[in-house]
């Protein structure tokens, strides 16, 4: 599929000052959301959205800053901010409950809302949650050194005007568990979206939510260890970022969870192994 194709299953919503892109797909009674990782976009579902759609109402947005969502220049792209427009998206659209499922960069997303909802500020009931390779605790994660040199504020501004699609391309591959697996005209779309409407300038500051990880890490933890929704927690077991260790700590920490292993795949489960990712996502 192609970045152009996929934008025009979805649309743009308003939210504020800006606008996001939305893809609404599927008519079953039950709805699931979806938060997405860095940095890439919605697209990452395009593989497994017609399965999901058999099962769920799909709602899966592109971040602000990221695929066809706005990329203002002057903006925080504070996590907590992440999750204010998500939830104000779904409350537009009418969702109730919800069922939840975040990957690498949206597992914060969801974790701020999970925090929101414990100080009283719950718009809408997440029925359960699936987790997938986040680094929550980021004090277990293995930083790629691209991601150092994005978050700093003296070398990000450079190391993002001088990326490439072929650094792109470079570095997504590594995080795959086999690089064969990885469709390169697939990563050309992903790069496409990435720096449309300037994406390139804006790169550094979403980099940064990794700061936000620490700086916040006793509320974000603190919210996933005291809530009481259903967790599901699914976790590839070569992944060189989000390690296994994380997805080891948040099941004992958090009371109802339950642990799946994808073996033999890398950080990006739903493009490397689609099929089996859908199994334990629909278990």
């Amino acid at each position: 599929m192609t970045a152009n194709e996929w934008q025009a299953k979805g649309s743009m919503q308003q939210i504020g000052e800006h606008q996001l892109f939305v893809i609404d797909n599927g008519v079953a009674k039950e709805t699931l959301v979806i938060l997405h990782g860095y940095p890439t976009s919605s697209f990452d579902y395009h593989t497994v959205l017609p399965e999901l759609s058999q099962h769920y109402r799909v709602i899966i947005h592109d971040h602000l800053g990221f695929g066809f969502s706005d990329k203002p220049k002057n903006y925080s792209y504070s996590l907590i901010e992440q999750a204010d427009y998500a939830l104000e998206l779904w409350q537009k659209m009418g969702l109730q409950k919800v069922h939840l499922l975040a990957h690498d960069y949206g597992t914060s997303v969801a974790t701020e809302i999970l925090a929101k909802a414990q100080l009283g500020h719950q718009p809408i009931e997440i029925k359960s949650l699936t987790l997938c390779n986040g680094s929550m605790h980021i004090e277990l994660a293995k930083l790629r050194f691209i991601q150092k040199l994005l978050k700093s504020r003296r070398w990000g501004p450079l190391t993002a005007k001088l990326s490439t699609r072929a650094t792109f391309v470079r570095n997504m591959k590594q995080v795959f568990f086999d690089s064969k697996k990885a469709n390169i005209k697939e990563l050309h779309e992903m790069w496409e979206m990435l720096i449309r409407d300037n994406g390139r300038l804006v790169l550094p500051k979403l980099t940064r939510y990794i700061d936000e990880r620490y700086l916040y890490w006793h509320r974000w933890i603190g919210a996933l260890q005291q809530t009481e929704i259903p967790t599901k927690i699914i976790w590839a077991t070569d992944d060189p970022v989000a390690v296994k260790a994380i997805a080891s700590t948040l099941h004992m920490e958090m009371k109802h969870s339950s642990l799946h292993w994808l073996e033999e795949t890398g950080h990006f489960p739903m493009l490397e192994r689609p099929h089996k990712w859908l199994q334990l996502v629909l278990l």
